[in-house]
């Protein structure tokens, strides 16, 4: 069987723009981390539980974050922030450069927007995105998202 492991480089996020009706790429990124995912879980282990194993039934699960990690542009900054001072849930997408264009939707609040300007290293931005409700798996194009 071959390997069918594929790099990150490609992907592409995206930020629907509701002036425009389109999605719009949000460049300058190094790496995205997310959704980070998890699910809580309801003890139900009770003395004459069987076997000497804790026993659980799922709880609620928890969308997690999407994390950005990118090089400072004026643009890119002045976007996120637009998101974080907005108390309205805003529409991301990131498309992954697989054969599918696999296309993560999703809906979220900008929490975190933390500068890191370092005296001798380009300065950047960690855009954290809490997720709310659930995220949408689909497949969009090549260039632009279909979904």
């Amino acid at each position: 069987m071959t390997d069918q492991a594929i790099t990150g480089l490609g992907a592409k996020f995206y930020r629907w723009n509701t002036a425009t009706d389109a999605w719009e790429v949000i460049s300058n990124i190094n790496n995205i981390t997310g959704p980070s995912k998890s699910r809580k879980t309801i003890d139900t282990t009770c003395l004459d539980t069987t076997g000497g194993y804790n026993t659980f039934i799922a709880g609620f699960r928890n969308p997690g974050t999407v994390v950005l990690s990118m090089n400072y542009t004026r643009d890119g900054y002045e976007k996120m922030n637009d998101d974080f001072e907005a108390d309205t849930l805003q529409e991301y997408q990131i498309v992954l450069p697989d054969v599918d264009h696999t296309a993560l939707v999703f809906q979220g609040l900008v929490t975190e927007l933390p500068l890191t300007i370092p005296p001798e290293d380009k300065m950047t931005m960690n855009v954290t995105i809490q997720i709310s409700g659930q995220t949408d798996l689909g497949s969009g194009g090549s260039e632009s998202p279909s979904l």
